[in-house]
């Protein structure tokens, strides 16, 4: 009897059916640059550590640090920056019970990837 009820049973929606919301985006991305900023502050640190122990370490960072894959990882260690901060105001904003509307959530996360995109390149402009 409970293997004819199994079978019976209807199948959830599977992920080939499912569409993606904006707000669950943004969610996955403020957790996933939360942890890329670790990284980045590791780096950074590694940074300052070379160049206090001496001449060579400090080589050997620098040289890490100004290639193509360091340019790469400090670029998105900077977006990651701003788009958590943005994601964090948008958070304290929740917290006092506005914005909480499907709309207006939408439009704070498209301003939260937007604002970042735009934060970054200034960033990297000016430094």
């Amino acid at each position: 009897m409970a293997e004819q009820k199994r079978v019976e049973r209807p199948l959830s929606p599977h992920l080939q059916i499912y569409r993606v919301q904006l707000t669950s985006t943004t969610s996955i991305f403020t957790r996933i640059t939360g942890n890329g900023l670790i990284v980045g502050t590791m780096l950074v640190t590694w940074w300052l550590l070379a160049a206090a122990l001496g001449p060579e370490q400090f080589a050997i960072a620098d040289r890490v640090l100004t290639s193509w894959f360091g340019d790469i990882v400090l670029l998105l260690s900077v977006w990651a920056l701003w788009y958590h901060y943005l994601a964090g105001l948008r958070h304290l904003y929740w917290d006092t019970g506005k914005g909480l509307e499907i709309k207006t959530a939408e439009k704070l996360g498209m301003a939260c990837i937007g604002g970042s995109l735009i934060l970054t390149v200034l960033t990297v402009i000016i430094i």
